[in-house]
């Protein structure tokens, strides 16, 4: 079982403060062509969700870690909103995106867990 970085754990923290659900990690690292060694994907209900959820994340990661994101994308929608930490893809989706993209079936070739809700 691979240990969890700090990075992983404060992300993850960070989604169930704003209370983002279904949080997969996909572990990606024996994967040459991957975008990055690991993905986190989760869900929100809403736009403003999403935006609060990867707000979160890159605000706690900051504070914690001194880590500020590469790269974000997708705040004027709101409806998948991606925070690049480089070693992490945080991807936030509204669940009808989420379904569309299927990340999950796409990158099937990595270590998916999925992780438990908390409500």
């Amino acid at each position: 079982m691979k240990k969890i970085s700090e990075l992983e754990s404060s992300i993850i923290e960070a989604i169930y403060d704003k209370k983002g659900s279904r949080i997969t990690t996909i572990d990606l690292s024996d994967i040459e062509a991957s975008p990055a060694p690991q993905l986190i994907i989760c869900q929100a209900r809403s736009s403003a969700q999403v935006a609060a959820i990867a707000d979160n994340v890159r605000e706690e990661v900051s504070r914690k870690l001194h880590i500020k994101p590469y790269a974000t994308d997708g705040y004027r929608n709101a409806q998948w909103v991606i925070v690049d930490f480089g070693s992490i893809m945080v991807h936030v989706f509204q669940p009808e995106v989420r379904e569309f993209y299927r990340l999950e079936e796409l990158w099937s070739d990595g270590e998916l867990t999925e992780l438990p809700d908390l409500e």
